[in-house]
């Protein structure tokens, strides 16, 4: 137990700075996941537009929760919105770039794929209960992609924030 609370001692502003990214993460994630689901199904935006302009909204809520709440900054470098600007965009870039490629990668497997043909032929039957039409397979993948991409978005996110946008300067 000694050996745990050294540990904790010795990394407690790292956890901490996780435990807050984690909190503001959870609403901005719900809050984002609410509009890219609304743009692309039922507004029918393309993956990219969807998610582009979701990640606009949320970025905009977590720059300013993250800069007060998980990094603590105090002082207005003028440079952190451009930083910020530039990490959000080249970790979206890099995540849902990798998202829809890589889950058809994963569906390419045929155990997967049958889970997936399921769960559209499940999705298809509730669809036809409440009176809308059949859902393609390819909205299906998209769906599975834009999740993946929030998960490894989120990854780079937290790192690039930490090490690049929020970065602490030695004082001379």
């Amino acid at each position: 137990m000694e050996k745990i609370r050294t540990l904790y001692e010795k990394h407690k502003d790292f956890i901490m700075e996780v435990i807050h990214f984690g909190m503001v993460g959870v609403m901005n994630t719900l809050m984002g996941w609410g509009i890219m689901f609304v743009l692309y199904n039922l507004i029918h935006m393309n993956y990219w537009l969807s998610s582009g302009i979701s990640y606009f909204i949320g970025s905009v809520f977590s720059y300013h929760a993250n800069s007060k709440l998980t990094f603590k900054v105090e002082n207005k470098d003028k440079g952190l919105p451009w930083r910020f600007a530039i990490n959000i965009i080249v970790c979206y870039l890099i995540a849902f770039s990798a998202a829809q490629p890589f889950v058809k990668y994963v569906l390419s497997f045929r155990w997967i794929a049958s889970i997936v043909n399921r769960v559209t032929g499940i999705v298809n039957h509730m669809a036809g209960v409440f009176g809308a039409g059949p859902v393609e397979p390819a909205v299906i993948v998209d769906n599975i992609a834009m999740v993946f991409g929030m998960g490894l978005f989120i990854i780079l996110n937290f790192f690039g924030q930490k090490f690049f946008v929020f970065r602490r300067r030695e004082k001379n």
